[in-house]
């Protein structure tokens, strides 16, 4: 954590990295929250977590500090997961996963231009809602604040236009509690992937 603030930190001060004219990144995609097979347990064991995934609109926007370096910002539309126990419907969770990354873009300004990046998550869940085995119960999660990481290729088309395909890994872990008493973690830690269309400022 530390390495990355320094990082960022760098890329804020010298001036040699910033681009002359200010160049800005946006894109328009669509993405799937896909949380890994295994989601931990709750009540001491005795309910299995399965998060469902969920695809959703999403937007992100990039400031290059240079053709290479940049800070990226990712938005979505809401996503809504249906949560089973022990392979029962459950209920359902809705979060919005804002995502802040420090990118390098490898081969800036050629046709194919892989990149990676390195950031941090906010994920905010709320409109939690229970049914089945805990049907009429109070179900609340906590937010979660960890470590993310970003791969990606874009495509250069004409006039600024591009394409791309990415993929990101995100630390989402979240308490649990039921009618107001703690039960366990939810570890989430999904995988987004998705394509998205851009144009450079």
């Amino acid at each position: 954590m530390k390495k990355l603030t320094s990082v960022l930190l760098l890329a804020l001060v010298t001036p040699s990295l910033w681009a002359a004219d200010g160049n800005w990144r946006f894109t328009v995609g669509a993405h799937n929250v896909d949380p890994k097979s295994d989601n931990g347990s709750l009540a001491n064991g005795a309910l299995d977590v399965d998060v469902g995934n969920a695809w959703r609109p999403t937007i992100t926007g990039e400031y290059l500090f240079s053709d290479n370096l940049g800070l990226e910002v990712l938005a979505a539309l809401p996503f809504k997961h249906d949560v089973k126990l022990n392979g029962a419907d459950a209920g359902d969770v809705t979060h919005l996963p804002p995502t802040v990354s420090l990118q390098y873009h490898f081969n800036a300004g050629e046709k194919v231009s892989p990149y990676l990046g390195l950031g941090l998550n906010f994920t905010w869940i709320y409109d939690e809602n229970s049914d089945g085995p805990i049907d009429g119960t109070d179900l609340s999660l906590s937010n979660s604040f960890g470590l993310a990481a970003h791969a990606g290729i874009d495509f250069a088309m004409q006039n600024d236009w591009f394409f791309g395909v990415d993929a990101r890994w995100m630390d989402i872990d979240a308490d649990v509690s039921v009618d107001g008493a703690d039960v366990g973690t939810v570890n989430i830690d999904p995988l987004v992937y998705g394509f998205y269309f851009g144009k450079r400022f």
